[in-house]
């Protein structure tokens, strides 16, 4: 089971996830069925994005997690906005089971822990206008009385860094950037404490993305805000994160403060990843992506997932998991080359 963090550091979380897995199964099309009825070898495809992992995040901690496209990032997101329920494993909010709570307090959970997606174009209602889109949520779930609807967007947008007096525009009206901000707003607008944040800049020009970021600094101060920051930028979770989590096919391979992470990186697949980000220093440098592609996810690779790619592979790589254990203060990665 993958451990990100030990027993006595979980006393105050505010967000754990334990061994919570997560499979997505793909049923037979009618030919499959009929070639399976002729004694074809065709099955159902299941899809392992989340496998057994485990996670704690403290309050106002920003927690950075990282890897490449299709590693199971997003899943793992939506399982701890509480979009997903995990196959297996338990999500637990401040200690407590959520399936354990009442209806009122998993209400008030939801509320809690709110997500902002990736892209800004497709996540808002084209059809609505703002107005709706931001304070729509807050009157179902009494955050605010409907006669303080329009006061409450106001309110939030200015906080973003967005004009009130565009609130009856419609998403198209809008920039990139300001659809991005809209996003942010939507999820601010129910007083969350937590904010699950999946890409939020990738789509954005990096003149915008650092705006945003930004943006992201400040609402942390104001709010006291804790933060899961998913990202395929290493930069970007550098200049944002507390933590670091490193992600290959469904399993966290290595966890470690940031600074701590980027100066000394342990896992195989860190230090490749930690190779690829160009350095002044290094201008002569070829800088290559990680040999070989990310297996299926489908049909994902005995033992050590990282094996078929890793340049320090070892027999016992490709039959036996590594577990995810502690190397140092705060530390931990799930190697085979920590082993005494």
């Amino acid at each position: 089971m993958n451990g990100v963090m030990s027993e006595a550091a979980t006393a105050g979380t505010m967000l754990e996830l334990k061994a919570v897995s997560k499979r997505f199964v793909r049923k037979r099309d009618v030919a499959a069925r009929i070639a399976g009825l002729l004694g074809a070898n065709v099955r159902d495809e299941t899809v392992h994005a989340v496998d057994h992992v485990s996670l704690a995040i403290q309050p106002g901690e920003v927690v950075g997690l990282v890897g490449e496209s299709g590693c199971g990032k997003s899943t793992l997101g939506r399982l701890a906005a509480g979009l997903l329920k995990p196959d297996e494993g338990e999500r637990r909010w401040r200690s407590r089971n959520t399936v354990e709570l009442s209806s009122d307090e998993q209400r008030r959970a939801k509320l809690a822990v709110q997500m902002i997606f990736q892209d800004p174009y497709a996540s808002l209602n084209p059809r609505m206008r703002v107005e709706d889109i931001v304070g729509e949520a807050p009157v179902v779930h009494g955050v605010v009385p409907r006669r303080d609807q329009r006061a409450h967007v106001a309110a939030t947008l200015e906080r973003v860094g967005l004009d009130p007096g565009l609130m009856r525009r419609f998403p198209h009206q809008f920039s990139g950037g300001q659809r991005a901000r809209i996003g942010i707003a939507r999820a601010l607008a129910v007083n969350p404490e937590f904010l699950v944040c999946d890409e939020a800049v990738a789509a954005l020009d990096v003149s915008i993305q650092a705006q945003v970021l930004n943006l992201f600094f400040r609402l942390r101060e104001e709010l006291q805000l804790t933060y899961l920051f998913i990202s395929h930028d290493l930069g970007v979770v550098r200049h944002l994160s507390d933590r670091v989590l490193i992600m290959y096919l469904g399993r966290i391979v290595e966890a470690a403060p940031t600074e701590e992470l980027y100066a000394r990186p342990n896992h195989p697949y860190t230090q490749a990843l930690l190779a690829e980000i160009p350095k002044l220093e290094a201008r002569r440098k070829t800088f290559a992506m990680v040999k070989g592609e990310i297996p299926s996810p489908l049909d994902p690779p005995a033992g050590c997932h990282f094996h078929p790619r890793c340049p320090q592979v070892m027999p016992r790589c490709k039959v036996e998991r590594p577990e995810l254990r502690e190397i140092g203060h705060g530390r931990e990665s799930a190697c085979h080359l920590n082993d005494p």
